[in-house]
């Protein structure tokens, strides 16, 4: 058995969430680091970053390391009936960072689900998404938004592309005095702007909040959403992560590609988002594609913070000491000994600066 006093946190949370997503149906997915640069390029706008990292290859074709995993996986899903792909996935990407515009090479797994997907598939990853937070913390929390319901108040006032625009910056931003004085430069009746800001606004438990979403869900399309959410969290409520699934509609994604659910996930100790998610079927269509999608990551870098375990960080269990006048093979026989105990050890002469340890054994020949 691997301790997991020697293993780092992306480490472990690889192999904890292998486990899980198996258990689940989801077979491995592996790829190439890069694919051929055009076909980035074709949907460069759906990638977080606005750079991709190229190369020539050895044939003059222009390659791209791979900036994102859930367009290689669509490009080796069919399209099926009544099939749906399952696939989860370790892997590295190489982009710019979502707070830094220096190139960085980031650690994610995730799972992606595409084909002929309904409710049902979209909660169970919603559940996976909580599963794999509590896999690595106590305390975490899954927001979720609805793109179908925001897009449908956003129809109703905004009067040209500039205007949501900037509607949907102020709402990323939770700035509801800028997104009220937007609305009434533009005229925009106040029944109206009342509804939008109070769902920009919003954020608590599914449950507790569902009474206001009634209240402000009253076009057909956003009823359709409102009604999605509803079956969520039906089949949500039945699982122990009923609390921590919490409505913010300050979620947002580029529309063109996103639709409907969207989450993100949060992890006490980490000071952002560990994990996004949610449904990608304008991404499909767009490619020419009947499947829908849906899916999230989860980024290993930032669960460096988490603490689990109480031991210093590169800290041993053992330090032993020798001198070259004692038997070597006592040295050896003891420190095979604890080694197969589970323990850490290392053996010097002497004991090496920064070195972190818990215990020692002095086996030199002046210390007996």
């Amino acid at each position: 058995m691997i301790s997991k006093k020697i293993l780092r946190n992306d480490e472990r949370a690889t192999l904890v969430l292998r486990t899980l997503y198996r258990k689940h149906g989801y077979l491995p997915f592996k790829m190439n680091k890069f694919e051929e640069y055009d076909f980035y390029l074709e949907n460069r706008d759906f990638l977080p970053g606005d750079k991709i990292v190229s190369f020539y290859d050895t044939n003059g074709k222009l390659m791209a390391l791979r900036p994102d995993v859930t367009l290689s996986v669509i490009k080796q899903c069919d399209d099926v009936d009544g099939v749906k792909h399952r696939v989860y996935y370790d892997e590295f990407i190489y982009r710019t960072g979502r707070h830094s515009k220096r190139f960085k090479e980031m650690k994610q797994t995730g799972i992606e689900c595409i084909g002929d997907l309904d409710l049902y598939d979209i909660s169970e990853v919603l559940i996976l998404a909580a599963d794999s937070l509590a896999e690595l913390s106590e305390d975490y929390v899954v927001s979720i938004s609805h793109l179908g319901i925001l897009d449908s108040l956003l129809g109703e006032v905004c009067k040209d592309e500039d205007m949501r625009r900037k509607a949907l910056t102020y709402i990323k931003a939770k700035n509801t005095h800028d997104l009220e004085g937007l609305c009434r430069k533009h005229s925009v009746p106040e029944e109206k702007i009342n509804k939008i800001t109070k769902l920009v606004s919003l954020y608590g438990e599914i449950g507790s909040v569902m009474e206001t979403l009634e209240e402000i869900c009253t076009s057909d399309e956003s009823r359709d959403g409102l009604k999605e959410i509803k079956t969520i969290y039906k089949i949500i409520a039945s699982t122990e992560h009923k609390n921590r699934f919490v409505v913010d509609f300050s979620i947002v994604n580029d529309m063109d590609y996103y639709n409907n659910i969207l989450f993100q996930g949060f992890l006490k100790g980490v000071s952002d988002s560990v994990m996004v998610g949610g449904q990608y079927d304008n991404l499909l269509e767009k490619m020419g594609r009947k499947s829908r999608g849906v899916g999230f990551a989860i980024f290993l870098n930032m669960l460096e913070s988490l603490n689990y375990n109480s031991a210093p960080k590169g800290s041993l269990d053992y330090l032993i000491l020798y001198d070259d006048e004692e038997d070597i093979i006592e040295v050896a026989a003891k420190s095979r000994q604890l080694i197969r105990a589970g323990y850490s050890v290392s053996v010097q002469k002497a004991i090496p600066r920064k070195l972190r340890y818990d215990n020692i054994i002095d086996m030199r020949r002046e210390a007996n």
